[in-house]
């Protein structure tokens, strides 16, 4: 069956979200295009002899390699989503690799809905308007499902675990790739705090969750045979190519003589911030997670 027939099958329906999550997207889609040619919009998983540290976009597609080698599905005939797919970067490598995938996305971005899908054009995925907390997939519907950076823009919130728990099938899994707290947030140190409050401002995030509760919450709606993983070494290399790729894009937009957006600078902030939150190893850590329904 095909994605398209799946689609038919689904109640479409259109999901409301915070204006400026969805302005967000809308406008830093230049910006995220120099950060990868593939539109990945998200940091890399370093591999000594396998990435290089020189080259962003292996670092950056092999974390989608990373995520898609935990869903541990079958190549063929799987249905996977996508929650939170911005303009398809991850979609777009995974069915690179697996034709034979089937790959549906969701994002409240109208603007990245149609140029996903258009970088989408006959490959087996589609994009759809749609909030990850409340898609329209069927319950017990999906051979996996993924997140990768995209949880945090709801807080790591218990409805987008509880959503993807819902349209699992039983024994599927949820990969989620994503930077958490390590300690709760009112025990952040004063520079922690800081970094913290400029990256959630930059990057329009409702904030990260804490480690100690995430595991817990999953938990708590049904997950089994949880697996966390500390990969914060492994992203580091991607992440200091922060400070070089702001500093190209100011100078591009200086030799065209075009002016900065505003969620431009809110970007480029959010991104600064999320190097130097980095440093405060004690405080931010990167994971990869791994739940099964």
């Amino acid at each position: 069956m095909s994605t398209l027939t799946i689609l038919h099958k689904l109640k479409l329906k259109r999901s409301a979200t915070k204006e400026k999550i969805i302005r967000f997207y809308d406008e830093a889609t230049e910006d995220y295009e120099f950060w990868s040619k593939d539109f990945n919009m998200h940091f890399g998983y370093y591999i000594p002899f396998k990435t290089s540290i020189f080259k962003r976009d292996t670092m950056l597609n092999e974390m989608n390699g990373q995520v898609f080698d935990r869903l541990q599905v079958s190549k063929q005939n799987a249905l996977i989503a996508d929650l939170g797919c911005g303009i398809g970067g991850a979609m777009r490598y995974a069915l690179r690799k697996y034709p034979l995938l089937r790959i549906i996305g969701v994002t409240v971005s109208p603007f990245q809905v149609s140029e996903g899908n258009k970088r989408l054009q006959n490959m087996n995925g589609l994009i759809l308007e749609e909030n990850y907390t409340r898609t329209s997939f069927k319950t017990n519907s999906v051979n996996g499902a993924y997140a990768i950076e995209s949880f945090c823009h709801s807080g790591h919130s218990a409805a987008a675990f509880k959503e993807a728990y819902r349209i699992l099938k039983p024994g599927a899994k949820l990969v989620i790739a994503d930077a958490f707290l390590k300690k709760d947030e009112e025990d952040l140190c004063v520079g922690s705090n800081y970094c913290y409050e400029q990256l959630c401002k930059g990057w329009s995030l409702e904030g990260l969750g804490s480690m100690d509760k995430i595991k817990l919450t999953l938990e708590q709606i049904g997950f089994k045979n949880i697996v966390i993983e500390d990969v914060s070494a492994r992203v580091a290399p991607s992440v200091l190519h922060v400070p070089f790729a702001i500093t190209g894009f100011m100078f591009k937009k200086l030799f065209r003589k075009e002016s900065l957006k505003p969620q431009s600078w809110k970007n480029l902030k959010g991104s600064l911030f999320a190097l130097l939150s980095g440093l405060h190893m004690r405080s931010f850590g990167y994971y990869l997670i791994t739940a099964e329904k």
